[in-house]
């Protein structure tokens, strides 16, 4: 438990909230249901909203009552809570999201109608409510640090929707020989006073909300600094987050400068090296699917899941909790990290790792840690090298239309950074699975990949 409340004391705090928040859902459905029937004329919907919304009330009116026996009703089993826990581990977690991503794709005219992503929304929330009854779950969850970034899965979730939904309607008038949307809403406004009179409302209402932000949410002040206590787990800021978890997988040098200084490279590149020329000004998936799988993978799985991952599954010590587990200071998870070097030379050959000696000339030196690191260099040279022509050769493979239609130097270019990009995932599972450390381990110059 994190904090130092029993468990009845924990639901008699939380239940106000609870009871709040279902009834919160319960008229945002009954709203809905109101637009189905008298919009839409969908009076099967309508209903079938009404009894979710109506089930929302019930819920709510358990919660407030704050008794244990009557809350475990509307929780999360404990059978289901260790399945979860088991699946929050990090190769499962990160494999698992990559799937879900890629079928949300092939699916996606499937969940992007709205009463789909109705139905994602409901279960989403209501999947919170039942889990916020745990005290463990909750005090991450309800941090203020972290209620941010709860809802900052929210935004990311219906902006991804709303922007997938927009593409596959063009995508589908595209197939049928019309225009995009937006090349037929296109007509012109002023900046004065159309989108000043936007933007001022906007503003004003957005401090409205920081102030009711303020109010209602304690700010997270912690004690003051000291020297001889630090923080467990000591967390950067969750835009920092993604890259604080790099940093379990690379050197500072290669995840605090190289690494951002690849993707401000790589930004600046798009410009030079992208040949297609449609969907400029409109939504689409179909004319620019390598670019949307790129970014998407680039954006939700490399950076938004690093982000959850370290503000909700990394706990004391670093270790991995999953969302229902007690975080444990004294949790100690023993890792025999190892270098690719090392693999080689003494688990494969069975022969002692090659080592310099101080005293030996520089040539030497380098000659030596060469014949140490040999498989990680030679992998390295190929990985950026051979690889990006393999991907080219074969008919009929994607790469080999991009590198007939973009040259040699911008296909390389793009090949490249699509590969740096890929190093991030390799490493990942490479530490999670075999307790790999450096694929190049060069510390005596503080060289290590």
């Amino acid at each position: 438990m994190h904090g130092h409340l029993t468990y009845d004391e924990f639901l008699a705090s939380i239940s106000g909230f609870l009871c709040s928040y279902y009834l919160a859902i319960a008229v945002m459905n009954g709203l809905f249901a109101a637009y189905q029937w008298r919009v839409k004329g969908q009076q099967r919907l309508a209903v079938a909203w009404s009894v979710v919304g109506f089930i929302c009330v019930i819920m709510g009116g358990i919660v407030s009552s704050g008794d244990a026996g009557m809350i475990a009703y509307v929780s999360v089993p404990d059978s289901i809570k260790n399945m979860i826990d088991a699946a929050m581990m990090p190769v499962t977690y990160s494999l698992g999201i990559m799937v879900i991503l890629f079928v949300l794709f092939l699916t996606r005219e499937h969940w992007v109608k709205p009463n789909m992503a109705w139905l994602g929304l409901n279960l989403m929330l209501i999947f919170m409510g039942l889990s916020i009854a745990d005290v463990d779950f909750a005090a991450i969850v309800m941090k203020a640090d972290n209620v941010p970034i709860v809802g900052l899965i929210f935004l990311i979730a219906f902006f991804t929707w709303l922007a997938t939904s927009k593409a596959v309607e063009n995508d589908r008038r595209i197939a049928q020989g019309e225009l995009p949307l937006e090349a037929i809403d296109n007509e012109k406004v002023l900046v004065w006073p159309d989108l000043v009179y936007t933007e001022l409302i906007c503003m004003v209402g957005l401090t409205a909300f920081l102030l009711l932000w303020a109010i209602v949410l304690q700010a997270p002040l912690e004690e003051p600094a000291s020297s001889v206590k630090t923080p467990n787990p000591s967390k950067a800021p969750w835009y920092f987050l993604g890259l604080q978890e790099m940093l379990v997988y690379y050197d500072p040098w290669m995840a605090g400068v190289m690494l951002p200084n690849m993707v401000v490279a790589g930004l600046m590149a798009i410009p030079y090296i992208d040949f297609n020329k449609k969907g400029n000004g409109y939504y689409t998936i179909n004319e620019r699917k390598f670019a949307y799988l790129t970014f998407q993978f680039g954006f939700l799985v490399l950076w938004i899941t690093l982000i959850v991952m370290g503000t909700f599954l990394r706990g004391p010590n670093w270790n991995f909790f999953g969302f229902y587990e007690t975080w444990d200071a004294h949790k100690v998870q023993a890792m025999n990290n190892v270098d690719l070097s090392q693999l080689f030379w003494v688990d494969l050959l069975n022969q002692p790792l090659p080592k310099p000696d101080p005293a030996d000339p520089f040539l030497i030196k380098v000659l030596i840690i060469f014949k140490r690191e040999v498989i990680g260099i030679l992998g390295l040279i190929g990985y950026f090298t051979i690889l990006p022509p393999l991907l080219a050769l074969k008919e009929k493979r994607l790469f080999q239309p991009l590198y007939r239609r973009m040259g040699l130097i911008r296909y390389m270019v793009m090949a490249n950074l699509f590969l740096w990009m890929a190093t991030l995932p390799i490493k990942m599972l490479a530490r999670w699975t075999v307790d790999m450390k450096y694929f190049i381990s060069i510390p005596e110059y503080f060289i290590n990949f």
